[in-house]
């Protein structure tokens, strides 16, 4: 049996007319010899009915506070109703199809709210529709605890759910449809003209998406990396094109061949409403131990940590804006000297080649200088340089960068 796992977004699925679009891909898998498994979002975006953050607005209506186990339940009947939708337009089509949710599939989780992580997949159910001649129309981002209490995988967790059903079942691949028809070498929003990526390592997909891109969940490209399972982000409504997303080899196979090119950026990622934290008020944050303290209790308000700088008499990092009250309040607790300023954005150059060549910071800084953008922070990797900008310079920092390593001509 070959599988392809196909997954769609919610933007993919927002009107009536993209749907049929999306029917009609799993349609040309059928009749290329495959047998496909299909992962849904909930339909649109905030404002449409049935959308994750519609849901979560409303909920937030009822209790500003509302967390936990009955937010995760009423958020995963968006993916619910989706599933059900595409399935009986497929049997529409004269196609079989049985819509199922996250825990008729077997996926069991942790017990983490609105982010769960998978623990592991009993797919007998999937198998049997499978062996049905049936199409699995799965709601993506949603699973069970041990104890049967419904959870949510977070922001992108359909793409997780895509890809680990698509290592489960061992699949030819994965493919992640969406409403652009690939990936980009920076936000198109801010750089209309860039090119579409053919072919991508799956690290390059994962530093891209964690420093802000927002095509692929990093998690969902580093389960398929686990197993070498190929991935392809295409657009909907086309039948071709899209990139691959692999190892070396397996990406080049998947592309009939065609050799990656030797880059050493691969493209430009931003990530905006980030707030500078500065922690001061001790002479020695080594060795009186409040440097650990001050991570301990920012872990424990769930608070998560960026661009760190860490001196004897200072600390400095960057977190999300919203969480900027229980930062606060956790730190104030310890008695420090505290400064958070808001309006901030990081802006990362990404790419695998750029380990061991020397210049490519200087290139960075000369460039956002040239433009007249102060950098206030930096950060690097073996595949990724970031820097924290004003967020109102980041169109400026995305093009400038953009330009300087030619990111026009991939």
């Amino acid at each position: 049996m070959r599988i392809v796992v196909q997954k769609f977004g919610g933007t993919s699925l927002g009107t009536a007319e993209l749907r049929r679009e999306a029917m009609q891909r799993v349609w040309e898998a059928v009749d290329q010899g495959f047998s496909p498994v299909v992962v849904v979002s909930a339909m649109g975006r905030q404002g449409d009915p049935y959308a994750t953050d519609t849901l979560l607005e409303l909920m937030r209506e009822v209790n500003p506070q509302a967390q936990g186990a009955n937010v995760d339940l009423l958020l995963s009947c968006g993916e619910i109703i989706a599933a059900s939708l595409f399935a009986e337009g497929l049997r529409a089509l004269g196609l079989a199809a049985t819509a199922l949710t996250g825990w008729q599939c077997g996926i069991t989780t942790d017990d983490v709210p609105l982010g769960a992580r998978v623990l592991r997949v009993h797919a007998e159910r999937l198998w049997d529709v499978l062996r049905q001649g049936r199409i699995p129309v799965v709601a993506g981002f949603q699973g069970v605890t041990e104890q049967g209490v419904v959870t949510t995988l977070g922001r992108g967790g359909s793409d997780t759910t895509a890809a680990v059903l698509g290592v489960v079942l061992k699949a030819e691949r994965v493919e992640i449809y969406t409403d652009v028809d690939g990936i980009k070498t920076a936000d198109p929003r801010l750089v209309p003209d860039a090119p579409t990526l053919q072919v991508m390592s799956y690290r390059e997909v994962m530093e891209l998406a964690h420093m802000g891109a927002k095509v692929l969940h990093p998690r969902a490209a580093e389960i398929a990396m686990e197993e070498g399972i190929p991935m392809q982000v295409r657009a909907v409504q086309h039948s071709t094109g899209g990139t691959w997303i692999g190892h070396g080899v397996k990406a080049r196979a998947a592309k009939g061949g065609e050799q990656v090119s030797d880059r050493v950026v691969t493209g430009i990622a931003h990530l905006g409403g980030r707030a500078q934290v500065k922690v001061g008020g001790a002479e020695d944050f080594h060795a009186s131990g409040l440097a650990a303290k001050v991570f301990q209790v920012l872990a424990e308000a769930q608070v998560s940590v960026d661009l760190i700088n860490l001196a004897v008499d200072s600390i400095v990092f960057v977190i999300d804006e919203a969480k900027v009250g229980p930062a606060r309040q956790a730190l104030d607790a310890l008695g420090l000297d505290v400064q958070i300023n808001t309006g901030f954005a990081k802006v990362s150059v990404v790419g695998a080649g750029m380990h061991g060549v020397p210049g490519v910071m200087a290139r960075v800084v000369n460039c956002l200088t040239a433009e007249n953008i102060p950098i206030y922070q930096t950060s690097d990797s073996h595949a990724n340089i970031s820097c924290l900008v004003l967020e109102e310079h980041t169109p400026r920092a995305v093009q400038a960068l953009y330009r300087e390593f030619h990111l026009d001509s991939i």
